[in-house]
């Protein structure tokens, strides 16, 4: 739980660093489930004549550097969500227990239960996040999970219907997070209101309403996480490594309220009135995911952002 202390900096800033939330044998699990994902994978993609042949005992960080200068699309078969558009049957997503014990961890659900409550959805607006060297980021690349975040605030990428939800960002460092290799940064609050975002590269805060010379950077260590008021604008530093940063964006939001994504899944991850309803099984989580791909991939297309270019911000 969050001392009284943490409880003022978040609602008097609009965020708020902890260290040491997740510990090293968890990360461990997760980093040993992606080698396996990516040893699953590489096979296939080899096969296909987009990356070369190597060694199967090839770390995780050299196959995917040999992905990356592949030039396909390496990054969504290890994403933790669905793409916005061009959904398939087939689109490819990553689920397994590893992450869904991050998900679901008890120290992650006590501090959010400090903020809202012990009525805890996992919220489906979620995504891992692996950035390569800034350098060798194509140029169209433009995806914030790959490239440099621009600035929004998390409020701004949900449905219309989840503006009154109460809903809270955990961003978990994989790997450190450094000024050098892309931390978050954030406009310090308190934050009342939804500034007008324009789809530019990406959903973006319209220019001129945030001021990046009061940018806080918020370098967290691997294991530590950055909880973010849903309205407090942030963006990432690009990486100017030779190495990666991996990071996930986890939200939870109060249980009966709107996601601001209703075609993707949710679930129950505490509940002090039903502990009955709380999902355990990693499995059934993966095959929510798997049911609302078939459905998204049959059904007209959802957009999944409200914002458009002829809005007078936008101009």
């Amino acid at each position: 739980m969050l001392n009284a202390a943490q409880l003022k900096q978040f609602n008097e800033q609009g965020y708020l660093a902890i260290e040491n939330v997740i510990g090293q044998p968890e990360l461990d699990a997760v980093k040993a489930e992606y080698a396996q994902r990516m040893n699953e994978l590489y096979p296939q993609w080899r096969a296909k004549g987009w990356v070369g042949e190597v060694a199967d005992d090839l770390p995780f960080w050299q196959k995917l550097d040999h992905c990356r200068r592949g030039k396909f699309d390496w990054y969504q078969s290890f994403d933790i969500s669905l793409p916005h558009a061009d959904i398939t049957e087939e689109t490819p997503m990553h689920f397994g227990p590893a992450i869904f014990d991050i998900v679901t961890n008890t120290r992650v659900l006590d501090i959010v239960e400090s903020l809202i409550g012990p009525e805890i959805t996992s919220n489906p607006i979620q995504h891992v996040r692996i950035k390569p060297p800034q350098r060798e980021v194509p140029k169209d690349e433009v995806r914030a999970h790959i490239t440099y975040t621009d600035w929004h605030q998390d409020r701004g990428v949900g449905s219309p219907e989840s503006d009154n939800t109460d809903i809270i960002t955990v961003w978990l460092a994989v790997t450190d997070a450094t000024l050098e290799n892309g931390c978050l940064q954030v406009i310090p609050g308190p934050h009342t209101e939804m500034l007008p975002h324009c789809p530019k590269s990406q959903t973006a805060i319209a220019d001129g309403f945030v001021n990046p010379a009061k940018a806080v950077p918020v370098p967290i260590k691997a294991g530590g996480i950055l909880l973010i008021h849903p309205l407090t604008p942030h963006s990432s530093l690009p990486n100017t490594t030779d190495g990666y940063r991996w990071s996930f964006d986890l939200r939870y939001n109060v249980t009966g309220q709107p996601t601001g994504r209703s075609q993707f899944p949710e679930f129950v991850a505490r509940s002090q009135s039903d502990p009955s309803s709380e999902l355990h099984d990693w499995k059934v989580w993966r095959q929510l995911w798997q049911a609302a791909r078939i459905q998204v991939a049959n059904s007209p297309h959802i957009p999944q952002h409200r914002w458009t270019a002829d809005s007078p911000a936008c101009a």
